[in-house]
């Protein structure tokens, strides 16, 4: 992997892949160990914020609750397996009514059948820090290719670009 995209072709393939997927995997660091989490995720690119709905009484809530935040990854690979990436930040419990409203689905509904005025439900918002992107365009037979000229010359493929963003 090499390092060429620009800044802003990154976030860009970075903020699409996620709005496209939607669903990554999110977990906290540090305090008690715990397994990252599928999460969906709602972007606010200008702002650099995910936002995600969840209960107030999960594991992940608690974690975050108990510090006032708390940092977290969230990592997303598109659906079309070209770009990979994984991004960190704050994460905190923020309740936002005009979010709540704004990011309300039929899929969303489908995992909180008591719906937007649940006391339960709540908005966690992560504010973003920085992002690790992997983007991949090679494709089954550049793919074939790359690894078999890798073993002829024993030098690594050239499989696309890498980028770190800060945000």
């Amino acid at each position: 992997m090499t390092e060429h995209l620009d800044r802003k072709e990154a976030e860009d393939r970075l903020f699409k892949a996620i709005e496209d997927t939607r669903v990554g995997m999110l977990g906290v660091s540090g305090g008690e160990p715990r397994h990252m989490q599928p999460m969906t995720a709602f972007v606010e690119r200008e702002a650099g914020e995910l936002w995600f709905y969840t209960y107030r009484d999960t594991d992940l809530m608690r974690d975050v609750n108990g510090s006032g935040g708390h940092h977290a990854m969230f990592c997303v690979i598109s659906k079309d397996r070209e770009v990979y990436a994984c991004l960190g930040g704050e994460l905190e419990e923020h309740f936002d009514r005009e979010r709540m409203e704004r990011y309300w689905n039929p899929v969303v509904a489908a995992w909180y059948p008591e719906g937007k005025d649940d006391p339960r439900l709540t908005l966690m918002r992560m504010r973003l820090d920085d992002a690790q992107i992997w983007i991949s365009e090679a494709g089954p037979v550049r793919f074939a290719f790359e690894i078999a000229k890798a073993n002829a010359t024993h030098e690594q493929p050239d499989l696309g670009d890498r980028a770190n963003i800060k945000f």
